[in-house]
């Protein structure tokens, strides 16, 4: 890693976290007339901030980047896929590409466990919640949803059906659960779709996307390659909201079943 890169990334962060630094103490101290608290504290802050999240993205640009878009490369490369290039210009099989939907799950899976909003929210839920939401069990529910989305997106690309018809269906999935699930969840399910969008997940996810629809025959990179983060979108609102049903599933069933051991004791 070079100095320059490290400066340079420094000062990219250093951008783009003045604007809400003022935004915050401006609100504070010109509409709210108020004392900052423990401002030193907060100034350090800063600082730790700019300074964390400039090696945490200049790590990923060093190392995972990288290594993602090889990855996503080889496993889409026709010599890997086919043992004649010839046989996969004449046919594209869905089977032939096992190997991408495993990699697709793996990487949707490991990358929002890792993704830093992800972790915030999940921990502010459980704080909010009281404990009701578990934050493990919050994370984990999303990471799952986007691995399968991710996963079944990949495949999509390989069998070239319409982007559209996947998204419809998903959401009108969300919307029947939404009816049944349980209140306390819905807002946050919702708001989890976004958060697994963010630093980690979508560029690596995009170089996935467009490696696999250049070099499946017949698929366009603009027309097909895009449209996975779509579904790490709206499955783990799918996910969140399964998990949801099921926690409160298990508990009423535990009701039921200390209840009749009540009333036979």
């Amino acid at each position: 890693m070079s100095i320059q890169a490290l400066l340079a990334m420094l000062g990219q962060t250093l951008i783009d976290v003045v604007p809400i630094a003022a935004v915050l103490i401006g609100f504070q101290v010109l509409i709210l007339r108020r004392r900052i608290p423990d401002l030193g504290r907060v100034l350090l802050g800063f600082v730790y901030v700019i300074v964390g999240l400039s090696l945490f993205l200049q790590g990923l640009e060093q190392a995972l980047f990288p290594l993602g878009k090889l990855m996503a490369a080889q496993l889409t490369d026709p010599a890997f896929i086919a043992s004649s290039a010839s046989n996969l210009i004449n046919s594209v099989r869905w089977q032939d590409y096992l190997w991408v939907y495993v990699f697709a799950f793996m990487i949707g899976f490991a990358t929002t466990i890792a993704e830093p909003s992800l972790i915030a929210v999940s921990m502010k839920a459980e704080d909010v919640s009281g404990g009701a939401i578990n934050s493990t069990g919050l994370r984990l529910s999303v990471a799952l949803g986007v691995a399968v989305g991710i996963a079944l997106g990949t495949w999509r690309i390989v069998i070239g059906a319409p982007l559209q018809n996947f998204i419809i269906a998903g959401y009108v999935v969300v919307i029947i659960q939404t009816i049944f699930a349980p209140r306390i969840i819905i807002a946050l399910a919702y708001d989890s779709g976004g958060v697994t969008t963010s630093t980690v997940t979508v560029p690596l996810v995009a170089a996935l996307g467009l490696g696999l629809a250049s070099n499946v025959p017949g698929r366009s990179p603009m027309l097909d390659g895009f449209g996975l983060i779509a579904f790490a979108s709206v499955f783990p609102i799918i996910a969140v909201l399964a998990y949801a049903q099921i926690i409160d599933w298990w508990s009423r069933r535990a009701r039921r079943f200390n209840t009749a051991l009540d009333d036979t004791a």
